[in-house]
């Protein structure tokens, strides 16, 4: 047995059986027991195609029930890690991601991908309330969580409300954090959709053009004009957008 992969010596090719079934118990038994922990890295596939000498379908189908049963995730290119419970990104209040992921023991980095004035295109113009064709601060950033990336950050801003955001380090701190230290909101809309990636998102993410994201559109307003507007985009697999609330503070309709 490979000593990369062991722990399969209850695998019995001769019995009724599958195999692929023995190696998700075996796994899940794993896990259950603690002895593969919340974001550790499974053998990979080559590992265990080697070590059991099964066929790669065998291995494949395992690991993807035990993706459809939420026990483990797949990222593209990095390979299999035993799930954690979904980070949760606030509906109701903003939240600093890296503070999310810090308060989890877990280390946050940042990839700026784009920090520049652009031309505000028509739909970032109606969102925004100001004229197609006006300039407008745009940034793209990834977080990412122990070197995973977790969210994919688009972002304008509004230059004549926050004139200093361009010239800001997004690797030192998030815009998040450095918003909320510049205005309180007065008021803010969270739109929440489902969608699949495409090409850009899957290459910043780390998934497949069939895996589905989640997305919160949120826009913030001060003194009745739109601050920023930002998309944020997870990896479903990786993430759940969530709320909690006093129920006696609203009405029902």
């Amino acid at each position: 047995m490979n000593a990369v992969v062991g722990g399969f010596d209850d695998i019995n090719k001769a019995a009724p059986e599958p195999i692929y079934q023995q190696i998700k118990k075996t796994i899940e038994q794993k896990i259950a027991a603690g002895e593969w922990t919340a974001g550790q890295k499974l053998p990979s596939e080559n590992d265990l195609v080697a070590a059991l000498e099964v066929s790669r379908m065998t291995i494949n189908r395992a690991l993807r029930e035990l993706t459809q049963q939420g026990l483990i995730n797949r990222v593209h290119g990095l390979g299999s890690f035993v799930a954690e419970t979904p980070r949760h990104a606030s509906l109701i209040e903003l939240q600093d991601i890296a503070l999310e992921i810090e308060q989890r023991g877990k280390r946050h980095s940042s990839r700026v991908l784009a920090l520049a004035t652009v031309a505000a295109g028509a739909d970032v113009a109606l969102q925004m309330g100001i004229a197609v064709g006006a300039p407008v601060y745009y940034l793209c950033a990834v977080h990412l969580q122990d070197d995973t990336p977790l969210q994919l950050e688009t972002r304008y801003v509004n230059p004549q409300a926050m004139a200093e955001f361009i010239e800001q380090d997004f690797t030192q701190t998030t815009s998040t954090a450095y918003l909320l230290e510049q205005f309180q909101p007065d008021e803010m809309e969270h739109i929440v959709r489902a969608c699949l990636p495409d090409a850009h998102t899957c290459e910043q993410l780390l998934m497949t053009a069939g895996e589905p994201c989640l997305q919160l559109i949120r826009r913030t307003w001060k003194n009745g004009q739109v601050i920023t507007y930002v998309t944020l985009t997870y990896p479903g697999d990786r993430y759940d957008l969530g709320a909690r609330y006093a129920t006696n503070e609203y009405r029902m309709r």
